[in-house]
């Protein structure tokens, strides 16, 4: 990432588009074998996802480093209602999130909306290494979705405001041939980020990830976003709110990822993560 989050009073503030998507390289190795074998799940309360520019950072930390011990917890349906049931078909518009998810936080303020299918960058940070969707994960092409409260998009990617302060968030989602290989993809997704929850001090981090389960099959993980002056010890500090933050998502075999720019704490994280969840 090029820089940290923005703080803000008020309403949400904004950060900047975080860095080009990358993979671990350890996480080739999941791409032929079923699912993918995680170390133990990284956990915990995160905070607001790294912004799409997060900045740049030192040299990257192999695969071997471990996940951040955090918590897991289910959210059932309420009395009456069934637990949702996994995702099928192909992913469409419909399954993405909406401006309505940051309501709360953002007021009578437009958030705009704009779409494309294809490969491109998507919510990874330099720490993790610099790569596409398709080198990520091979996959044919994917839906974008840049969530902005400017209308000047970047000219290379319309789901990108040109203007890094007014990316609210950036979700990109696709179906896989089969839930198993949902599976296996979000968890090389989550697998990815994990170099990015240790930093040198003074460098931005994602904090321990937070796992929200609505079924077996229909399950988010999202780390929060630290900047580099709360990061003194290596890691995201204890007790501290997060700004923003990227998630991992699955439901049957739909899969996604949301980077929330905006700097939200970890009840609205928790909150819009779920919204997108229950969409895909």
């Amino acid at each position: 990432m090029d820089a940290g989050p923005t703080t803000g009073g008020g309403r949400a503030a904004i950060r900047y588009p975080s860095a080009v998507a990358a993979l671990v390289a350890a996480a080739a190795l999941g791409m032929v074998t079923g699912r993918f074998v995680l170390p133990p799940p990284p956990g915990a309360d995160a905070h607001p996802a790294a912004r799409s520019g997060a900045g740049v950072g030192e040299a990257s930390r192999g695969a071997s480093a471990l996940p951040t011990p955090g918590r897991s917890f289910s959210t059932p349906a309420s009395k009456g209602s069934a637990a949702p049931a996994g995702a099928t078909g192909p992913v469409t518009k419909a399954n993405l999130l909406e401006p309505t998810a940051f309501g709360t936080e953002f007021g009578s303020v437009p958030i705009h909306v704009t779409d494309r299918f294809g490969d491109g960058s998507y919510a990874n940070a330099a720490c993790a290494g610099e790569k596409t969707l398709t080198e990520t994960l091979g996959g044919p092409g994917a839906h974008f979705r840049g969530l902005m409260t400017g209308t000047r998009a970047d000219p290379d990617d319309p789901t990108l405001a040109a203007d890094g302060a007014d990316q609210v968030a950036r979700e990109v989602a696709a179906e896989a041939r089969s839930p198993s290989l949902a599976q296996n993809f979000a968890d090389r997704l989550l697998l990815e980020q994990v170099p990015c929850q240790e930093e040198t001090p003074g460098h931005w981090v994602y904090g321990k990830t937070t796992t929200l389960r609505l079924a077996p099959d229909v399950t988010a993980s999202w780390m929060g976003s630290y900047d580099g002056n709360l990061n003194t010890t290596g890691t995201a500090p204890e007790g501290k709110e997060p700004c923003g933050g990227v998630a991992v998502l699955r439901s049957g075999s739909h899969w996604g990822v949301l980077e929330v720019s905006a700097c939200l704490g970890t009840a609205a994280m928790n909150r819009v993560v779920r919204t997108a969840l229950s969409q895909l």
